[in-house]
């Protein structure tokens, strides 16, 4: 994944009597964030400027092509920025990411218009491309593109599980995980930078270690970070619930600055749909998994998210999963509908379930989650919340984050303050009000 698809049908464009101004624009999930700040910080220590995509010389976009509405989005930004091209405001276009490592041929034969096409983490050939020399190898600096008090932390690139729907393994490669000290490098720059909470992701965060140290060292790696001066909370995501390390819930439970939050992905709960998605679980096994985890780890908010329209999906079966989500009541929840992706091993089943059957399902299911939500967040009405402060909106008017919410994908919290507050801290809040998504306050502590 790591050698490039380079289009050299016209070589020429390949230098120029200036270091070209350079945007970068991300699209897809934050393991493509962190793609796209280590390629910056790349570019700009080779010397080339990083301005906004408005008026860059010359445009690289990070593409998604995880699943049809990743794709159809990655190829509507690759059509709007040849239009920009064709009309003179953009002089060269890159086109980079999962879409491009997947698709490459295919898209150099109907998008010719692209002057050069690369897989993943392409740094050094990108680099040799705007600057002429590939001079300095990087020792974890990113160009951060979140706010200064997060960010990222990639601990694992690609996945060795052999889920039928997903076509990760065929645009990352086999699951490879960072040195230990490489990471606790990292986590220290960053938290000399500002950034009070970090947010550990992978394609299955739970597998970390295997491949270097031949065992699962997740739960090594948080107590590690956990030492980190500055660094507030640790937030894990891209969990993966067969074989998950129980080891890891002693590290949340006595950890403080590990957040008791999970995000795990179950994708389903009908035991005959989790067999065909090779999930390596069973319904009775994923009970047993929640049980232990709310048990060991009190008070813990879990996340997850589950596919609907599956090819094997009956009626019955998304009945299942349907009483299941209302039992369980997930404090986080998302769905998508079931993307039928070629190269993968579910190709073969087809896609029997149409795509109004998909939505209803997935409308249904996001209809009784909010509910719980909404319910669960009127319990907390009442109640002092910690909260990290994201963004100050009006004078006396700021939005933040429970210890209980990811960045971009949980909820919320709105609140006010009689004075003003530093973005990146956290203060104590009343919780006043409360709607599906968020929850309403006003400060009584910092």
């Amino acid at each position: 994944m790591h050698e490039p698809s380079m289009d050299r049908r016209s070589p020429q464009r390949q230098s120029s009597s200036a270091a070209p101004t350079v945007a970068i624009v991300t699209l897809g999930c934050s393991k493509n964030t962190v793609d796209s700040e280590t390629l910056a910080a790349y570019l700009r220590a080779h010397g080339v400027e990083l301005t906004d995509s408005d008026t860059a010389e010359t445009l690289i976009i990070n593409t998604c092509g995880f699943i049809d509405a990743a794709k159809r989005e990655s190829i509507e930004v690759i059509l709007e920025a040849i239009e920009r091209k064709r009309t003179g405001a953009l002089r060269r276009l890159i086109v980079t990411g999962c879409l491009s490592a997947r698709y490459a041929e295919e898209l150099r034969r109907e998008l010719p218009e692209v002057d050069y096409f690369f897989g993943t983490e392409a740094y050094e050939p990108i680099v040799r491309l705007l600057s002429g020399d590939f001079r300095y190898e990087l020792l974890g600096e990113r160009e951060l593109s979140t706010p200064k008090h997060y960010a990222y932390l990639k601990i694992a690139e690609g996945c060795d599980h052999p889920c039928s729907f997903c076509a990760i393994p065929l645009m990352r490669g086999r699951y490879r995980s960072r040195p230990l000290e490489d990471l606790l490098h990292e986590a220290r720059n960053l938290a000399a930078r500002g950034v009070r909470e970090l947010i550990l992701i992978a394609q299955d965060t739970t597998f970390y270690g295997v491949d270097l140290y031949g065992r699962r060292r997740i739960g090594d790696l948080l107590a590690a970070l956990s030492e980190i001066p500055g660094i507030a909370w640790i937030r894990l995501l891209y969990t993966y619930p067969a074989h998950f390390p129980e080891e890891l819930l002693d590290v949340m439970a006595q950890c403080p600055p590990v957040c008791r939050y999970l995000d795990i992905p179950l994708q389903h709960i009908s035991t005959p749909v989790l067999t065909s998605m090779r999930r390596g679980i069973t319904r009775r096994a994923i009970e047993r998994l929640l049980e232990t985890i709310r048990t060991r780890v009190p008070g813990i908010t879990l996340r997850t998210t589950f596919i609907v329209g599956y090819p094997n999906e009956t009626e019955e079966r998304f009945a299942e999963l349907y009483d299941f989500v209302r039992q369980a009541r997930f404090e986080r929840l998302g769905v998508f509908p079931y993307s039928h992706e070629e190269g993968t091993a579910a190709w073969i089943l087809g896609d029997p379930i149409p795509a109004s059957v998909k939505h209803e399902r997935l409308r249904a299911l996001m209809e009784l989650q909010r509910d719980i939500s909404r319910e669960l967040n009127r319990a907390k009405i009442g109640t002092l919340q910690r909260v990290l402060v994201d963004e100050c909106l009006a004078p006396g008017e700021y939005r933040g984050r429970t210890e209980a919410d990811a960045p971009e994908v949980d909820n919320e919290v709105f609140f006010r303050s009689d004075s003003p507050i530093e973005i990146g801290s956290f203060v104590t809040v009343a919780i006043e009000d409360a709607t599906d998504y968020e929850l309403y306050g006003t400060v009584v502590a910092r």
